[in-house]
């Protein structure tokens, strides 16, 4: 799949699910958050889970194996369809934690940040402590996706590249 095709359906399903990122969350409800927790992923509330997988599984391999204009057409597909960034992740089975850190590093990294970087610093703090918890030596694998992230300073809490290269920091 070509990346113009990737694009083409990652942004039908961004419209797809849309309705259900922009959403209200009603804050004074004492039962948000289990709310928030016990709803269906909104790519499988929209019905397109499956075409949504396929969608950024083909994002992720282009990322991964392609050069640095690849790379900065998919930062910009994410960037353009911000429903489909936030309310589409990693789902399956996964042959080692390593590759599964790696792999959910990796789409941080394509993200190329969200609305707010703290999250994604969260992210990559929770990442990897999730993986040396399990024995993965990520210093390696952090070095490695911060090699292929980008390097625009978005909002002002430095580049994605620097956010990743965080994850080496202990908490």
């Amino acid at each position: 799949m070509t990346l113009a095709a990737i694009r083409e359906a990652v942004a039908v399903i961004d419209i797809l699910i849309r309705d259900i990122a922009d959403r209200p969350v009603d804050l004074a409800d004492p039962h948000w958050q289990a709310k928030l927790a016990a709803a269906a992923p909104p790519a499988e509330e929209a019905g397109v889970a499956t075409e949504a997988a396929a969608a950024l599984t083909a994002l992720l391999d282009c990322y991964e194996s392609g050069d640095e204009a690849a790379r900065g057409e998919v930062r910009r597909i994410f960037r353009a369809h911000r429903a489909f960034s936030w309310g589409v992740g990693l789902t399956g089975e996964w042959p080692s934690a390593a590759a599964e850190f790696r792999r959910r590093l990796v789409h941080v990294s394509a993200r190329d940040q969200s609305d707010d970087p703290r999250d994604d610093l969260m992210e990559v703090w929770q990442l990897c402590e999730w993986a040396r918890e399990r024995g993965v030596d990520v210093e390696p694998i952090v070095r490695a996706v911060a090699d292929i992230s980008g390097e625009v300073d978005h909002l002002g809490m430095g580049c994605t590249r620097a956010l990743i290269l965080r994850g080496l920091e202990r908490h």
